[in-house]
């Protein structure tokens, strides 16, 4: 049994940046390794982890299992009570500049405890970080002689596009607005690429842009890594895996979905499958409100965590939603629109009055499992991606920036799941294409493609699929340090 707690001689510091989705993503691994017997500190910025309290009830701290514990440490940011992503500019310049000592200082004091002879909890003996965390990981790996586990919570794809970005400057084709339709084929394991596809970013076109410049640093030491994991699995991305594998200094395990992992090993540890990591609180009542529609009828709308929408291009998706006659499910954070409320015209809502639930956040696992779902129009997400898939539903897609291009062009060409939506939104293409997604001949082919990429994730990660078996060899590696 997991919480077994003499078997527990291994700690594990999990350290995601500070993000919705990849705090998600990381949690759900922590979960499948403290299965193993692992002992699990996860580590939130004091600002989210007052959020989480906020969200899933302060509670939920008091009922973990042994060897699972949440702590907090500063960001360095001015103090804020908002319920919100933080600024992505502003998270970045804490990662790279003001974190790493507070990190430093906790691997410390928990080793410090462990040596206290209670005997509960051993010294870390393992930092997993977010690929975008190592600025913080490296230099306390360096201090405690701690070898660091990295884990991307993007595709491969985007991952080894990130990683050749420096090339791209070599070769002339930066800044990229100039030259987007460039064809690319000399990165390794991808093909058919041109440089719209490559991850983008708003200010991409300045060599001094802080979140491009985060981005392409941290892409760089994907060799430092004492061993990588990629949220994927091997038949979607085979060809970008085997690449990145031969450019590691370490092991490459590509494990996902991770939810598929955690239905089927924790299917009767309902204690740590019900822990949750929502930055918002998720309303139930949309479930209740899918019960009510015809099978594969509703539309979900969700653009995630940080993707902002302009007011116009609201007011373009809101009216082609509403023209397309269709029933809908649509989440809109109270910051979606950015600087300003996110005001729909009153037209919308009496073009779409009986048929539009809208919420501000909801438990998106069960909300694409629910057969009431047929299609979902996302920012392209990896995570949203990747529950999409494999849930069986087909996407439209409006990338906002870094990986989001890339996954858009993965699933719209080469997985054909998906549609994508011009960045300049108008209602009538969103009309045109919420129509052919949900009773066009491409949404039949695209649903009866996302029903294939479904089986295939659930085959990898059954008991002796690539993803469970991976997952293995990567229980087996950190036990080995």
């Amino acid at each position: 049994m997991a919480s077994n707690r003499s078997s527990m001689k291994h700690h594990v510091v999990c350290l995601p940046i500070p993000t919705q989705s990849h705090i998600s993503a990381m949690l759900k691994l922590a979960k499948l390794l403290h299965h193993r017997g692992l002992c699990i500190t996860f580590v939130n910025t004091e600002f989210n982890h007052r959020r989480m309290l906020d969200a899933e009830g302060p509670m939920f701290l008091s009922d973990l299992p042994f060897g699972l514990q949440f702590v907090a440490i500063p960001d360095g940011l001015p103090p804020s009570q908002a319920n919100a992503t933080q600024d992505i500019v502003s998270l970045c310049e804490s990662t790279r500049f003001l974190m790493g000592a507070p990190f430093c200082t906790l691997i410390g004091d928990l080793n410090e405890m462990a040596g206290s002879g209670s005997g509960l909890i051993p010294p870390v003996s393992c930092i997993m970080a977010d690929g975008f965390m190592t600025f913080c990981a490296y230099p306390a790996s360096e201090t405690f002689g701690i070898p660091v586990v990295n884990l991307w919570t993007i595709a491969a794809c985007a991952l080894m596009g990130l990683m050749h970005y420096p090339k791209l400057k070599e070769k002339g084709l930066t800044p990229p607005k100039d030259y987007l339709e460039t064809t690319i084929e000399w990165i390794p394991g991808m093909k058919n690429m041109k440089l719209r596809d490559m991850p983008r970013f708003p200010g991409a076109t300045d060599p001094d842009d802080v979140v491009f410049n985060f981005m392409v640093d941290a892409a760089a030491r994907y060799n430092k890594a004492d061993a990588t994991i990629i949220h994927t699995f091997e038949a979607l991305e085979p060809d970008v895996l085997n690449a990145m594998s031969s450019m590691a200094s370490g092991p490459v395990y590509a494990v996902g979905p991770f939810h598929f992992l955690i239905d089927r090993i924790l299917e009767n540890e309902k204690q740590m499958r019900h822990i949750g990591c929502s930055l918002w609180k998720e309303d139930v009542e949309c479930l209740r409100w899918l019960d009510s529609q015809k099978p594969e009828s509703v539309l979900y709308i969700n653009f995630g965590s940080v993707a902002f929408l302009t007011s116009q291009q609201l007011i373009e998706f809101a009216m082609g939603i509403a023209n397309s006659k269709h029933p809908f499910l649509w989440i809109i954070r109270a910051d979606l629109v950015n600087g300003d409320s996110a005001i729909l015209p009153p037209e919308f809502n009496e073009k779409t009055k009986g048929r539009a639930f809208i919420v501000a956040w909801c438990p998106q696992e069960k909300v694409l499992n629910h057969p009431s779902v047929r299609g979902f129009l996302t920012h392209c997400g990896w995570n949203s991606v990747t529950e999409s898939m494999s849930a069986g539903v087909p996407m439209l897609c409006w990338p906002y920036f870094s990986d989001q291009q890339t996954n858009c062009k993965y699933a719209c060409k080469d997985w054909e799941v998906g549609l994508e939506i011009e960045s300049d939104v108008k209602r009538d293409e969103v009309e045109r294409l919420v129509k052919e997604l949900m009773e066009g001949e491409k949404g039949k082919h695209m649903k009866k493609r996302a029903m294939e990429w479904k089986r295939l994730a659930y085959e990898a990660t059954s008991q002796h699929g690539s993803s469970s078996m991976n997952l293995e060899k990567l229980v087996r590696h950190i036990i080995s340090k």
